[in-house]
């Protein structure tokens, strides 16, 4: 059932974020490719560009995340409700957490196990850029994270991805252990680490929000001193337009795709705009941005059957939508906004050449989901 309700909670906070979001702060993210991505980094970067309603990023520094972790976004008003820190680490979506972070005095500290304090992960490892430089990078809370000490060094510089047999598993179910090397995966067999389904998505816009908004520097990152002995150097290809080699590309859209944008990504992504530093990670406040920017750079089979698949007429008709796709679908599930399955196919029939039918559908908004052998994706479904 958490994935229904993630699948809804997509839903639901992308209204509200896109009700904060400040009047005209995307109007000059034109464009498609690399170009949109261009466009986005001098919407959120430090540099005067002089474009319309410009918010620069404004540093504050590596001790303020302290106090930012203080804020109600990030503590837990989504799971167990206790106001605890909400750490990609420790927190158990599907029951009891291991352990809380309750107070500031609990900050590392010592690491000698789960549960004894807490600090600042740097998702992009900071031994991958500081040999370049390290401010504001060392500092930008979008993509440094609180989390659980000890887990945080187990992680230590690895890249993200995706892990076959764990050879280290944290009380909350975050992996240690070799990559896959298949599927969405394929293509990469050393040590990964792999954190919780809950927060892939968390992670992925991570990834890309740094790639953007340091869009200028990533060649300079790659090719810096400390960079050589960062593991998580193999998530990125040196450059300055695609920044990912494949799989991790792959790896990182796939999780964005699964894991849609949460409450309390939007929460955050408010917050630091609004009280801490004046930019905004644009994948949370626009997640088809992803897409439009790396698709033509995907690997996987996952984003060719994503690619494939056209639902019209949207708003349906007559209580009724098509799905075209050239591949065979196992299940076609339909859920409304409360997270009920309101239809839910397996083994659909084609209507007509590479065509599926739905029928009889109420008034309403809805997520479809669609399902093929080795893929799955979502899409929006209005009933007028």
């Amino acid at each position: 059932m958490k994935k229904n309700i993630t699948l809804i909670t997509f839903l639901l906070c992308s209204l509200i974020s896109w009700a904060q979001i400040p009047a005209g702060y995307y109007t000059t993210a034109t464009g498609t490719g690399l170009t949109l991505k261009t466009n986005l980094k001098k919407i959120i970067d430090n540099v005067s560009d002089g474009i319309p309603s410009e918010h620069l990023h404004a540093d504050q520094g590596y001790a303020a995340l302290w106090t930012l972790y203080t804020h109600t976004a990030f503590r837990d008003n989504y799971y167990e409700n206790d106001g605890s820190l909400l750490d990609l680490y420790s927190e158990n979506p599907s029951g009891s957490d291991p352990y809380t972070y309750s107070t500031t005095t609990q900050q590392c500290g010592s690491y000698s196990s789960e549960g004894d304090c807490y600090n600042r992960e740097h998702l992009i490892p900071q031994s991958y850029f500081d040999g370049y430089a390290t401010n504001p990078m060392k500092n930008d809370p979008f993509f440094v994270v609180p989390s659980d000490g000890k887990v945080n060094g187990d992680r230590n510089n690895l890249p993200f991805g995706k892990v076959g047999t764990a050879t280290y598993t944290s009380q909350n179910g975050s992996k240690r252990g070799n990559g896959i090397n298949s599927g969405y995966a394929l293509g990469y067999s050393d040590v990964v680490f792999e954190p919780i389904d809950d927060f892939k998505g968390d992670v992925a816009r991570a990834f890309f929000y740094f790639a953007t908004r340091y869009e200028d520097n990533m060649d300079e990152f790659y090719s810096s001193a400390n960079a050589a002995t960062c593991e998580a150097k193999n998530m990125f290809d040196g450059s300055i337009g695609r920044v990912f080699t494949n799989p991790f590309l792959d790896i990182l859209y796939e999780w964005h795709t699964d894991d849609p944008v949460s409450a309390k990504e939007i929460a955050i992504n408010n917050d630091v705009y609004y009280n801490h530093q004046s930019n905004r990670n644009p994948y949370i406040d626009h997640p088809e941005y992803v897409g439009i920017i790396w698709n033509s750079y995907l690997a996987s089979d996952s984003f060719a059957f994503e690619n494939s698949i056209s639902v019209y007429p949207n708003p349906a008709i007559n209580n009724e939508v098509y799905v075209s796709t050239a591949n065979d679908l196992k299940s076609i599930v339909l859920f409304n906004i409360n997270g009920q399955i309101i239809q839910e196919i397996k083994n659909p029939s084609k209507v007509e050449n590479d065509t599926y039918k739905l029928s009889n559908l109420p008034k309403g908004f809805y997520l479809l989901q669609l399902s093929s052998e080795n893929a799955t994706t979502t899409k929006k479904v209005l009933v007028n």
